[in-house]
């Protein structure tokens, strides 16, 4: 399918369906060259092409069996952030298949729409009656991934979580992040609490949790950097690095794979999200392309 918008020919977008390690996924293509590629198997987004280069880190070790979740790419975790609660480290839908809803290829942005609903296995460990949307807009140089969650229930629930976007830098020595200075900081791998400085190397095992800043981000390498923009609605920004003792640990990444990503997430980590009966809460985030 294509469609025109505004900026004419250079928002021509074709939109296939395809396998990917065999897992059922979609992929929205501009003429520019630029793409998004999400796996129905959490709503997850895989790939984000832009300028020619791949924005997203995917560890090459994910094992794809359509059960476990997927490392790298922006992860949706919901309801419960990490282990901070009785669910699922980043909580079930990551690890559920979710419905492909609508996809719009035509004005712009793109935009494919992935749904979710409470059954009767998620019930079981979360009884609450949810329906959880995950819309990705994709334009030239620029990616939105915003998550809608609404009650379909009689009682009040409350949630935390993220999207756990996996950046692919060129070396991690080389890189900065800005944009977080005189935020609060949380440093959760010595517990101790600070202002962030205004840019910040992410060098060595990193986990910090900051408070959301108003303005947007920015990643600089000299590949190429990003504007990162997360919306109101998420009270946290988590910045996440497992340097090379972390990835020691962990099955499905690489020994080196620190060195060539960093976790910068919109996420709600402290303070829950309360949705009444009949409500609806969302909040996005925005990635942009910079050149080198």
């Amino acid at each position: 399918m294509a469609g025109t918008g505004a900026a004419g020919a250079a928002l021509l977008v074709t939109r296939s369906e395809e396998l990917f390690q065999g897992q059922p996924c979609h992929r929205l293509t501009l003429t520019s060259g630029d793409s998004v590629l999400v796996a129905q198997h959490g709503a997850h987004v895989i790939s984000w092409v832009s300028g020619g280069r791949e924005r997203l880190f995917l560890s090459p070790k994910t094992v794809w069996d359509g059960r476990a979740a997927i490392r790298g790419g922006i992860p949706v975790c919901f309801p419960q952030f990490n282990q901070r609660g009785d669910l699922p480290k980043h909580g079930f839908v990551r690890n559920r298949p979710w419905a492909l809803l609508a996809a719009e290829p035509g004005d712009p942005p793109a935009s494919l729409c992935f749904g979710v609903n409470a059954d009767d296995s998620s019930r079981a460990i979360w009884p609450t009656e949810f329906e959880a949307r995950l819309r990705v807009d994709l334009l030239p140089d620029q990616l939105s991934v915003t998550l809608k969650v609404s009650n379909l229930g009689t009682q009040a629930f409350s949630f935390t979580g993220a999207l756990h976007s996996y950046l692919a830098v060129s070396d991690i020595e080389q890189v900065r992040l800005s944009g977080l200075g005189g935020q609060k900081e949380w440093d959760s791998l010595v517990d101790t609490h600070q202002t962030a400085l205004q840019s910040l190397q992410c060098v060595g095992s990193f986990d910090r949790v900051y408070s959301a800043p108003h303005a947007p981000m920015h990643l600089h390498d000299p590949q190429g950097g990003l504007e990162i923009s997360n919306s109101e609605g998420w009270a946290d920004c988590v910045v996440w690095n497992p340097g090379a003792a972390g990835c020691a640990g962990m099955s499905d990444m690489a020994p080196d794979a620190f060195a060539h990503m960093l976790c910068v997430e919109a996420a709600q980590v402290f303070e829950p999200i309360t949705v009444a009966p009949g409500g609806h809460w969302s909040a996005s985030q925005r990635l942009r392309a910079l050149s080198a």
